[in-house]
């Protein structure tokens, strides 16, 4: 005989399976075998129809396809005989699913069978239905299932129960149907037949609030004395399960108490006995114990109760906290998480257990105690609670760090009882985990520090010694460098010296040399090194004897490969050689933001915090709102938050600039700034704080003067750091396009940076630009306009060559944003000679803006040309565009 033939018993198809060293052997076999059976189907071969079905669910267990052994299934279940029945009822449970069309031919089989005088045919009808059950099956076959719930034999009544449920999940219209019989099944004293009805009914009572109500009414006492009998049984060994009477009824009986007692005091009074009852009795050194304990806190917190059964149920928790079973301490945590909100005293009783959870090793239990923690600290605890946790991110894990640091932060910043305990906290975690910390949380220190007035000269000091020994936290240095730009003075003559500090001599040398170490170490970042400058060029004016060795420091990032550094030492250069007489009030200390202010601009309470009607609103880390410029950003990949937005009036730039709160520049605002003076206009108050005479200048718009304010920060937009007046002083000057040719040369504050040109009576006349320069080549934007269409810019673009070779296969790209639409004339060459021949290569491009007055032109360019037959491509930027195209 073929040993794949149909004849082939089941263990020896297994066997030569098992045998296969390869997957290809494997499917080899299968396929044979397959080939085998459907062959014996198309024959009719009922000899070994049962056979070949348990064949068929072997493969299909294995993940091979055995749909075209359905309905052999069916012709199983059809027939006469108990063991042919028992393998087509498998059969169908296993092939096949409610999805399949193939079952609604079924559906007469088992209502005969459901009907049938054998028990056990009536049970595989039963199993089967319970387990695959449709919709329209249900609808059908319900009236059967609600009968047998009353048969004689318990098995039967245990399934009919079962596939109830099954037929209530898939039609909830059904429930009622079913009311009656599962209500008689509560007052049944067999254990499997009472587990099943409880499920019933306790699916009946989430799915039909009719049922809920009956049951609450007829039943409550009963499943009350159910558990009752079952917590004071005798020992009976076919329900005992280490030492407790079945536990699986405890805990489904209690489930149903839940449901019964959630929303209703009646019921809640009538179970209040008996979950003390079990609550106290049942044993915790067991995983049976434990499971019906769980239950039972679940049931109490669930239930209308005065508060002390609750306090019984989170000591019982508390008692899982202390096991060493990693699984029932983390749903311990999770239940006192809900059980906070019910009765916080006493959860707060457990709390040092709570703590050691939170130095455990299990990094679920690690974050879940850390949760339950931030959610117990209040005004009274913060102290304590704030100690441990930092006690333990001394040794934390560094995967933990981040979170630790952030729930700390987030505690300090809401409980904290004063400000040098603030301060003291504060520079724990940055000295232990600064590189964790975000960049708003230093930022709110700032401005705690600035505001607390008589801890200026211990917050300098107690950073400074910080700083000489945890140099490789970021977020300490930035705070630490900031300190010591604005109190340098107050460091080193000892000033505000409190009982608590240990004195400390430090000298101005000492002062720079830290700051020198800060900014050439090579760990520090772009930001750091940027803040490191500014807090030299303000100990510049306050160091005599120092200045000299400062601005040496400070010319010796002219050349630097960092932009940002590059401009600030050439700005800051600047300033110490030609501007003595004003350079100490330019680095005069900050203006101080009120702490309320700033915490309502992070929360985006403030008005400033409002968005504009040009777009959709984003926050920026001072918590000053700006229309969104996405196809800017997208260009430039720069965040969108440093972005200055066009409509934005001047005012909130400078407000945001300086990062203090500027008073409104409209007549009816009656605020005042702090010195009394009536309000000012953003370029008056700039021009206080510099230090220099208010000139006598024409009366502009806000429209107006909008493009001098916006100028201030076009050359930080990269810059994450707050922003001080000191930071873009070379930018000042071009508020002279808003202003007459007097006050452009009063705002020149580093000279040589001419005013716009003067307009004529024929039309407005727009600068050109350079628009890139490489060391190869030059490019050159001259802008005009159309009469009657503003929104489109003529560009005549100039292509110089600084070489001595000439350039030849030239070839000049462009692409702008979707705002944008962009035509380009051909070029008037595809050679560029040198630049001594003064020949050049121009190319018209036509842009039309589609936001015009909105959106600034932004444009990235790309140039491909030879010199000497190597070829060369250059791509640049340019986003400096005037203003008013």
């Amino acid at each position: 005989m073929n040993p794949f033939s149909s004849g082939t018993r089941l263990r020896d198809m297994i066997r030569a399976i098992r045998t296969c060293k390869t997957a290809a052997e494997e499917r080899a076999v299968v396929r044979k075998e397959c080939a085998a059976i459907r062959a014996a189907i198309d024959e009719n071969d009922q000899d070994y129809r049962h056979r070949n079905l348990a064949k068929l669910m072997f493969i299909h267990m294995l993940g091979y396809p055995t749909h075209f052994g359905q309905m052999e299934c069916l012709k199983l279940i059809a027939s006469p005989g108990f063991p042919e029945k028992r393998i087509g009822y498998l059969g169908l449970m296993l092939l096949l699913d409610e999805r399949q069309e193939v079952l609604m031919l079924v559906t007469n089989s088992l209502k005969q069978d459901l009907n049938h005088a054998n028990q056990y045919i009536v049970g595989l009808a039963l199993c089967a239905l319970g387990n695959i059950c449709s919709a329209e099956m249900a609808r059908d076959l319900a009236p059967e299932v609600e009968r047998l719930l009353q048969f004689r034999d318990p098995n039967v009544r245990k399934k009919a129960a079962l596939c109830a449920i099954r037929i209530v999940k898939k039609v909830p219209d059904l429930a009622e149907n079913f009311i009656n019989s599962a209500a008689a099944l509560l007052r049944e004293k067999h254990h499997g037949v009472l587990i099943t009805g409880v499920q019933l009914c306790t699916e009946l009572c989430r799915v039909s609030a009719e049922a809920l109500e009956y049951f609450r009414m007829k039943c409550t006492e009963g499943v009350v004395r159910s558990l009752k009998d079952l917590v004071n049984s005798p020992y009976a060994p076919e329900y005992d399960i280490a030492g407790i009477t079945d536990p699986f009824l405890h805990i489904r009986l209690l489930k149903l108490l839940r449901v019964l007692g959630e929303g209703d005091a009646d019921a809640s009074d009538l179970m209040n006995d008996i979950l003390a009852q079990v609550a106290t009795k049942t044993e915790s050194n067991k995983v049976a114990g434990n499971a019906i304990l769980y239950e039972c806190v679940q049931t109490i917190m669930s239930v209308e109760d005065s508060g002390g059964l609750r306090v019984l149920a989170i000591n019982i928790l508390g008692r899982f906290l202390s096991n060493r079973d990693n699984n029932i301490r983390y749903v311990a945590l999770n239940m006192l998480m809900k059980a906070v909100t019910a009765d916080a005293q006493a959860v707060q009783r457990h709390r040092a257990t709570i703590l050691e959870c939170v130095k455990d090793s299990d990094a679920s239990i690690q974050k879940r105690a850390l949760e339950l923690v931030y959610v117990l600290v209040n005004e009274s605890n913060v102290k304590p609670l704030t100690k441990e946790l930092i006690d333990y991110l001394e040794v934390s894990d560094q995967e933990f760090r981040p979170d630790l640091t952030a729930k700390i932060c987030s505690i300090v910043a809401k409980f904290s009882p004063e400000k040098i305990w603030y301060i003291d906290i504060m520079l724990k975690v940055l000295s232990e985990a600064g590189n964790f910390v975000k960049d708003e949380v230093w930022h709110a220190l700032i401005v705690v520090v600035s505001n607390a007035y008589d801890l200026h000269g211990y917050t300098v000091r107690a950073f400074y010694r910080a700083l000489q020994t945890s140099a490789e936290q970021e977020s300490l240095v930035r705070v630490a460098v900031w300190c010591i730009g604005e109190y340098g003075d107050i460091l080193v003559k000892n000033v505000g010296m409190l009982d608590i500090e240990d004195p400390i001599m430090v000298t101005e040398s000492d002062a720079v040399d830290i700051l020198e170490m800060v900014i050439k170490r090579h760990a520090s970042d772009l930001t750091t090194k940027a803040m490191a400058l500014i807090a030299l060029l303000k100990l510049s004016s306050r160091f005599s004897s120092c200045s000299e060795r400062i601005r040496n420091i400070i010319i010796q990032y002219k050349g630097n490969l960092m932009l940002e550094l590059q401009q600030r030492s050439v700005e800051f250069n600047k300033i110490l050689a030609n501007h003595q007489n004003i350079s100490s009030a330019l680095v005069e200390r900050m203006p101080v933001l009120d702490e309320a202010t700033f915490i309502g601009r992070k929360t985006g309470s403030m008005p400033g915090a409002a968005s504009t009607p040009t777009g959709p609103s984003v926050n920026i880390p001072n918590g000053v709102a700006k229309p969104s410029v996405a196809p800017l950003v997208d260009l430039l990949d720069l965040s969108s938050d440093d972005v200055p937005a066009p409509g934005s009036s001047g005012g909130d730039l400078l407000q945001d600039l300086l990062g203090v709160d500027l008073p409104s520049a409209s007549p009816s605002a009656s605020q005042q700034l702090g010195s009394g003076q009536a309000p000012k206009s953003g370029t008056d108050v700039l021009l206080d704080l510099l230090s220099v005479g208010s000139p006598s200048v024409p009366t502009i718009s806000s429209a107006q003067s909008l493009p001098s304010t916006t100028d201030i920060l076009s050359s930080s937009m990269n810059n994450k750091t707050p922003i001080s007046p000191l930071d873009d002083l070379t930018s000042l000057s071009l508020s002279a396009r808003a202003t007459s040719a007097g006050a452009a040369s009063m705002m020149d504050l580093l000279g040589g940076l001419a005013p716009s040109p003067p307009t004529e009576n024929n039309g407005p006349v727009y600068p050109s630009i350079t628009a890139f320069e490489s060391s190869s080549l030059r490019v050159t934007f001259s802008f005009s306009k159309e009469p009657g269409k503003p929104q489109t810019t003529i560009i005549q673009a100039t292509f110089t060559n600084l070489t001595s070779n000439t350039c030849t296969d030239f070839i000049f790209q462009a692409a702008v944003p979707k705002f944008l639409q962009l035509h380009l004339d051909p070029a008037s060459g595809n050679a560029l000679p040198p630049s001594d021949d003064g020949s050049t290569i121009t190319q018209k491009l036509r842009v039309t803006n589609t936001q015009h007055g909105k959106k600034n032109l932004v444009m990235r360019i790309r140039i491909a040309y030879k010199i000497n037959g190597k070829d060369t491509l250059e791509e640049g930027q340019i986003n400096n565009f005037p203003r008013e195209l």
